[in-house]
């Protein structure tokens, strides 16, 4: 019988082990957020705090609750500017990433 894990664990997982895997999954939700997909941003996200900060720790630097968190990074969720580039800006500080924004021509 194959054993099977939970994908979401198994991302949180090498997430919190493997730093450049936690850095494409910021660069992952950077792109979808900026190519319109905020939905798969939101997940993403959702995921990376799971791995990396903590949605406790992140209340805490963000000075936010961490349910209304939660709600924000959820499938349905809506969070203002204001509360997705503090939730960016604390993964990003976490990981030690900064961003840089670059036109490309599209085809």
């Amino acid at each position: 019988m194959a054993l099977a894990r939970d994908f979401k664990e198994t991302v949180k997982e090498r997430a919190a082990r493997d730093p450049a895997f936690a850095k494409a999954m910021l660069d992952e939700a950077a792109t979808a957020f900026l190519n319109g997909e905020p939905h798969v941003a939101r997940l993403i996200l959702r995921d990376l705090v799971n791995a990396s900060v903590g949605f406790e720790e992140l209340a805490s630097e963000t000075n936010r609750p961490s349910k209304s968190l939660h709600r924000m990074l959820s499938e349905k969720g809506n969070p203002s500017m204001d509360n997705l580039a503090a939730i960016f800006g604390a993964v990003r500080k976490r990981l030690g990433v900064a961003f840089e924004a670059r036109a490309v021509e599209a085809a």
